[in-house]
């Protein structure tokens, strides 16, 4: 009885694909990546800078075939863009997806507004939140969750200067102790 190739004097065993190359969580103790985590496309850091975020909410898109392929290829920018209630539904205006490079004739219009899926219940929330003065709506995140488009949509309050002076002098005691504690570390 043949043995197979694989199994010849002790050799060890593995479980290749058919190309030959073992994929990565295969190669010895690197564990299969989370599907479920995540797919970060785009952020919008200033608005955490500018605002006081008061309550999160995740929302889905309305896309079309050639946004959802500009997104995969990771080209977004939610940097001038805030998200407006309007008859009873969620729009997001003002976002810049870029035209697909392959998308030819039936390519989308980059600045369009995006409608956005949400439960009855929290866009009548936050349209009531954001009538109040000083809040608004903005996007926070723009990423992949399962296969879908998600935006991670913040009702904020907008910071004063005395505010983001507090928050950036935060941020620097904070670097300041971790650096401490570092090079402590190193001498200890």
């Amino acid at each position: 009885m043949p043995v197979p190739a694989g199994e010849r004097l002790g050799a060890p065993k593995t479980h290749m694909p058919a190309g030959g190359t073992p994929r990565p969580w295969q190669d010895g103790g690197v564990s299969r990546p989370d599907p479920d985590a995540p797919l970060m496309v785009a952020q919008n850091r200033r608005a955490r800078h500018e605002y006081m975020i008061l309550e999160e909410i995740e929302a889905g898109m309305v896309l079309r075939g050639t946004e959802v392929r500009s997104l995969r290829t990771g080209r977004c920018s939610l940097a001038e863009s805030h998200v407006r209630a309007r008859g009873g539904e969620l729009f997001l205006v003002g976002a810049h997806i870029p035209e697909y490079t392959h998308g030819g004739p039936r390519n989308h219009e980059p600045t369009r507004e995006r409608k956005l899926l949400a439960h009855r219940r929290e866009i009548d929330r936050l349209d009531r939140a954001s009538r109040e003065k000083g809040v608004t709506l903005i996007p926070l995140d723009l990423y992949f969750r399962e296969g879908k488009a998600k935006l991670k949509v913040g009702l904020a309050r907008g910071k004063k200067l005395h505010d983001k002076r507090e928050t950036q002098r935060a941020r620097d005691d904070r670097r300041e102790i971790d650096r401490a504690l570092k090079s402590r570390r190193r001498e200890a």
